[in-house]
């Protein structure tokens, strides 16, 4: 190695030293704490570094649900002098973050979401108009009675689903995935998407993924030290620029391609009733300024319905069918359900979700056994807060154990066990003890929750009317173990598995033909 090599390194090292000391300084004096009582008890800090190293590299849901034996529901943690908070009851979420929703509701800044052009998404837009603004849209074209006018559209989708099922069954992944994105994308832009290899689908897939994947060291630590991001790219570790930038280019052409295709229709005469015409057509003067911001948050809105819903509405579903799988005895129970209430002449309708008590548990049942979003999308604390006798700075971050709220076993009794009876009455009639963090709580919660419960729930029913799904035998008839293994990353899917889906008869199938001819003509 040449002198001048040496040189040039020591003179990196010094200046990245010297702006991580300027950064440190300032993040230290911005999170003192003014009140003298203790921060929310957690594992011991080291100095300078604080908890980096107890930070669980994996599953860190599990984790944290053991720190709240040792430390309670609230616990506390730092690194590099930033703040984290994991809440891990529904008490405690309640408290802060409905009762004092206004303190909670801000996002933390994270620069690796804003490297890969995710800033836009109300999931991670902070607390303020910008905010506001898309939330409203988005809440008055996704409440409860909007989503019950789409339910055409839903069972248009599903019947579609189940065809594709019977076809070519062993691509069950594939359709899984394509179900809830047609249903998105027909939603809001009126597109209907390509039975294989859809180029809108395939574009919002690979920004998703990339987005859930983003949890590599190298994004760790810009996340954990913004500095890093205005470093030169050649140094060492900063692959993730590379990342960040190939994900910005995929995410910002998701969210403009599918919108223009959307006004194309429009401006051709034939435009389909979607999100985005009925929004675009509320504009007074498409070309004033005040209109292009407006149409900016219509397209945001837009692109959220898909990318937020399709890929966690997927994962709940292949849940689900991991549970048929796994449990086959609760399959056959929500099947005999049908069988009795229905019969099998026709398939299940959302006309028939009330007389079907065992079918929602097992639906219930499958967003508790493994939530999409075992931790919830941060937040950050917006002002100084005191609770129950601990300190919660402004800024600091928190995190909901959205899995370990669930795996309480106060509330759950044996909770690794997958049972829908745990949400029945004596009587076998639906309880009201919905498992209610599954989508979030305050203000931030999910906005879709609607659609993604109906895609979820009619994808469920039929799929348990008209299929059995069971583990692939092997050259000598026996079963081919399933492992339960869940991905990391912000929305968590089971891991590749196989199973067998077969009709349950002859009838099965023709219902199945006769309704999706139907639908095509």
């Amino acid at each position: 190695m040449s002198t001048l090599s040496v040189l040039i390194d020591f003179v990196v090292l010094g200046i990245f030293l010297y702006i991580f000391k300027a950064y440190f300084a300032k993040l230290k004096s911005s999170s003192s704490n003014p009140t003298g009582l203790p921060y929310p008890p957690g594992p011991k800090p080291l100095p300078l570094v604080g908890n980096l190293f107890d930070v669980p590299k994996g599953e860190s849901w599990k984790t944290y649900k053991a720190w709240s034996q040792q430390y309670g529901e609230l616990v506390h943690f730092t690194v590099f002098g930033q703040h984290f908070l994991v809440v891990n009851s529904i008490r405690v979420a309640i408290d802060l973050l409905e009762k004092r929703s206004k303190k909670y509701s801000d996002r933390p800044n994270i620069p690796m979401i804003n490297l890969m052009g995710w800033d836009w998404n109300i999931a991670f837009i902070p607390y303020g108009d910008a905010w506001r603004q898309r939330r409203r849209e988005f809440h008055q074209e996704f409440r409860s009675d909007k989503t019950v006018q789409r339910h055409a559209i839903i069972m248009k989708k599903v019947y579609q689903f189940v065809n594709k099922l019977l076809i070519r069954p062993d691509d069950f992944g594939d359709h899984i995935r394509h179900y809830p994105g047609s249903i998105s994308m027909s939603i809001a832009y009126g597109y209907e998407i390509a039975s294989h290899n859809d180029h809108f689908v395939n574009m919002a897939e690979q920004s998703v993924e990339m987005l859930s994947g983003s949890t590599f060291p190298g994004a760790a630590a810009v996340n954990a030290l913004p500095i890093l991001q205005y470093l030169p790219d050649w140094l060492p570790g900063m692959g993730f620029k590379h990342y960040a930038r190939r994900c910005k280019k995929i995410t910002t052409e998701m969210k403009n391609a599918p919108f223009q295709f959307a006004k194309d229709q429009m401006q051709s005469g034939f435009p389909t009733t979607c999100v985005a015409t009925e929004l675009i057509s509320r504009l007074s003067d498409p070309h004033d300024k005040m209109s292009i911001e407006i149409e900016e948050a219509i397209k945001d809105v837009c692109a959220i319905a898909y990318a937020a819903g399709a890929d966690t509405t997927g994962s709940a579903i292949q849940t689900g069918f991991l549970a048929m799988v796994l449990h086959p005895e609760v399959r056959r129970k929500a099947q005999s359900e049908i069988d009795a209430v229905i019969g099998n002449a026709r398939l299940p309708s959302f006309d028939d979700r009330k007389l079907l008590p065992y079918v929602n548990a097992f639906v219930w049942e499958v967003l508790r056994w493994h939530p999409v979003t075992p931790l919830s999308v941060a937040r950050a604390v917006y002002e100084n807060d005191i609770y129950e006798d601990s300190f919660i700075p402004k800024g600091a971050t928190l995190l909901v154990n959205t899995w370990g709220i669930h795996y309480d076993e106060e509330t759950y009794p044996e909770p690794n066990i997958f049972k829908p009876e745990r949400f029945l009455e004596a009587d076998g009639t639906l309880s009201d003890k919905y498992p209610i963090a599954v989508f979030g709580t305050g203000r931030r919660m999910c906005p879709g929750r609607h659609v993604a419960d109906a895609t979820i729930w009619a994808a469920m029913a039929l799929i348990l009317a008209v299929f059995d799904v069971e583990k692939v035998k092997d050259k000598d008839g026996n079963d081919i173990d399933v492992p339960e293994v869940y991905n990391d990353g912000l929305i968590s899917h089971p891991q590749p598995f196989l199973c067998s889906v077969t009709p349950r008869s002859e009838q099965a199938k023709s219902l199945i033909r006769e309704i999706c001819s139907y639908v095509q003509n």
